[in-house]
């Protein structure tokens, strides 16, 4: 059974930093990919950042540079770490993985949230002006 648990988020001024974790169980990176997703009041949810098997990370436009994801192997525990947050950040973070058989057949994209099948509870990110 796949669990994710989050952990890491709070409130911090504009210009302040964050780190998230992700604590997985039945479930590592090497599988297919991990990732964090982030959804925010009224807004759709969206990928912010994934690590593949093969520890090739990517991000998206809105956090490059400032979001580094990475996993510590010995823990089975990812991580987001945040720096230059904005207000336009503020949502609740979730970790995510995919089915791995289903997501190397159909060759799914990691960034997706709809590749997605096993979800975290969420982890509530507040930045103030």
């Amino acid at each position: 059974q796949v669990q994710l648990v989050e952990s890491g988020g709070g409130s911090v001024q504009s210009g302040g930093s964050l780190r998230l974790s992700c604590a997985a169980s039945g479930y590592t990176y090497r599988n297919y990919c991990m990732g964090w997703f982030r959804q925010a009041p009224g807004k759709e949810r969206e990928g912010v950042a994934v690590i593949d098997r093969n520890g090739r990370t990517s991000y998206s436009n809105f956090v490059k540079g400032r979001f580094t994801i990475s996993q510590d192997n010995a823990k089975n525990t990812l991580y987001l770490q945040m720096n230059s947050l904005k207000p336009e950040d503020t949502a609740i973070y979730y970790c995510a993985a995919p089915n791995p058989v289903v997501a190397d057949t159909l060759r799914l994209s990691c960034i997706l949230p709809s590749s997605m099948d096993y979800w975290g509870k969420g982890t509530l990110v507040t930045i103030s002006s």
